[in-house]
């Protein structure tokens, strides 16, 4: 079973618009070949040379309510989904990950939260501001560097709705 990080963002675009900027984004970085394209990614994903699936998919809603982040309501309309192979270079496909992300928070505007399966909030985006987690080994130095600025560093964690 691969260890699954997951983008939530907020957006008026479609799934297959975000699938397309997510390409457009990996592209510069060479972490994809040619088979990634727009149609792959809302379909079976694509796989970067580290060996991480990605792949885009709608968000349903969630049966007992959006979750709480920073004490406010996150109702994310579309996921990208980062399944890590276990048995690969877990730190190379965590700098993917970042990569990815920043590329797709540079062309998506709105909400945002990279977590690892709702416990490890690595980041969050509200009302433009971008906040990384306080975890260095999330965070090491090379990942920041790869990050947009400005941002600022705290540590968030989902709670549920009263």
């Amino acid at each position: 079973m691969p260890l699954s990080y997951s983008l939530e963002l907020t957006t008026p675009l479609s799934v297959d618009e975000v699938a397309r900027k997510l390409g457009e984004a990996a592209r510069p970085l060479r972490l994809f070949d040619a088979s990634a394209t727009t149609r792959a990614l809302v379909g079976d994903g694509a796989v970067t040379a580290h060996g991480t699936s990605v792949y885009v998919t709608p968000m349903t809603p969630i049966p007992w309510g959006d979750p709480l982040i920073g004490g406010r309501v996150f109702s994310p309309t579309v996921s990208v989904s980062f399944d890590l192979d276990k048995e690969g270079d877990i730190v190379g496909q965590q700098d993917d990950m970042t990569r990815l992300t920043a590329g797709i928070l540079a062309r998506i505007p709105g909400a945002a939260v990279l977590h690892f399966q709702s416990e490890v909030v690595w980041l969050v985006r509200l009302d433009g501001e971008l906040i990384l987690g306080e975890r260095s080994d999330c965070w090491p130095p090379n990942r920041l560097a790869g990050m947009p600025g400005p941002y600022r560093r705290e540590s968030y964690e989902f709670s549920a709705q009263e």
